[in-house]
């Protein structure tokens, strides 16, 4: 049953723009800002520490171990509070892992913040994409939810460079903190929006039907693959932009997020059209490209393009997937869909960057540069692409066809 907060166009035309979903679009778009302008400074402050490749890809992956860990009860607590409540819970932690990074002064101190930031993630992702996916009229949640990406988008352009200019200026300490100050800002509106309370003879039960949605297996393995190879993007692309001696690494999120501002919301109107086979397969293709145009890159107009690509790429994928996990479960079970999904996200997230550092530092191990070492990381993870694409592509008829019964029920 769809929310009677749903808006519709005088044409007959449902708009995405309601209220419940203008709020959560501008929660989101603070939450990413401050995300990404941390996250980009994480590898680099553990740098600064000291660590490693390899440390540096185990502490960037840190959080997941946590955000895996508290999925068990997403799912259930998503049935059994009202998902604001949640939504408000989880960044107030995120906002104390803030403050556990400014207090820093050794890798394990990161760790424990990313311990943290992991367990507000692990809540954060999947009830603030529940909430835009309650919030959009049934015919319109692949543009919606293109839109709500967007969100992403903007703070992918701003959040890095805003960071390292914010830390040139003031330090890693202050940066982490302004962070903290701005997320205090999501917890007064996620306490102020409107949502739906459960039924009241709901029960907290956990159980595998509430933390897993099996519909979405597929999808979630897809998404396992393709978020491990991006997040070696974020996890190593300034250190080796920094290697090769580019000052304005930055750039490249700016590119990848400028690109986003086009290219999502017309994947979401081809996904509508044609289905999501048409920017999923073209989408995983030139994702792998991205890649392999990074490991060659030596100039900041060739990571600047490599940014544009990646986003044609991965941008147009992952709203994609999330949208599919959306329609292939009824919409009371789309919290638990949602949780499934980014039980893939973290997973990657969780693996992918230690195996990455580790190429590198077996590669500078046997006689090469930091330089070779990354190009070849980048040049790597073309393989879980590859794979992604083909688990797709076997299983598009079985996905396709459940997609169609979910829709007729």
């Amino acid at each position: 049953m769809r929310r009677s907060y749903k808006s519709k166009s005088t044409a007959g035309k449902e708009s995405i723009w309601s209220p419940a979903f203008i709020s959560i679009f501008v929660i989101n778009i603070i939450l990413n800002l401050n995300q990404f302008m941390t996250t980009a400074l994480i590898p680099k402050f553990a740098a600064h520490l000291g660590a490693t490749a390899t440390i540096i890809g185990i502490v960037t992956s840190m959080f997941a171990i946590t955000a895996l860990g508290v999925r068990p009860i997403v799912g259930p607590s998503s049935s059994y509070f009202k998902k604001n409540n949640l939504l408000a819970a989880s960044t107030a932690i995120i906002i104390l892992a803030f403050i556990c990074y400014s207090l820093a002064s050794s890798i394990s101190m990161i760790i424990a913040g990313r311990l943290l930031h992991g367990i507000g993630m692990g809540f954060l992702a999947p009830v603030s994409l529940a909430l835009a996916s309650d919030a959009l009229p049934e015919s319109r949640i692949a543009s919606g939810i293109g839109v709500f990406s967007l969100g992403q988008a903007i703070a992918t352009a701003i959040g890095p460079m805003l960071g390292l200019e914010l830390v040139q200026a003031y330090g890693y300490s202050a940066v982490f903190l302004i962070s903290a100050g701005a997320t205090c800002l999501v917890l007064v509106l996620s306490l102020r929006l409107k949502t739906e309370a459960p039924a009241p003879n709901q029960r907290f039960t956990i159980s595998l039907d509430n933390i897993i949605a099996t519909e979405v297996i597929i999808p979630t393995i897809i998404m396992f693959f393709l978020a491990g190879a991006f997040s070696c993007i974020n996890s190593f692309i300034l250190i080796y932009g920094g290697a090769i001696g580019i000052e304005e690494i930055g750039l490249f999120f700016t590119a990848y997020a400028v690109c986003l501002l086009f290219t999502r919301p017309v994947s979401g109107r081809i996904s509508e059209r044609y289905g999501v086979s048409a920017t999923i397969i073209p989408g995983m293709l030139i994702f792998a490209l991205s890649f392999v145009v990074i490991s060659f890159s030596r100039s900041l107009p060739m990571f600047i393009f490599a940014g544009a690509v990646s986003a044609c790429g991965y941008g147009i994928c992952q709203p994609s997937i999330q949208t599919l996990c959306m329609k292939l479960v009824p919409s009371e079970r789309r919290g638990v869909a949602g949780n499934t999904n980014y039980i893939g996200v973290d997973a990657g997230y969780l693996i992918t960057p230690s195996i990455a550092g580790f190429i590198v530092s077996m590669v500078q191990d046997k006689g090469g540069t930091e330089v070779n070492g990354y190009a070849a990381m980048y040049r790597f993870m073309t393989i879980p692409i590859v794979i992604a694409f083909a688990v797709f592509l076997w299983n598009r008829k079985h996905l396709t066809a459940s997609k169609a019964a979910v829709d007729q029920s």
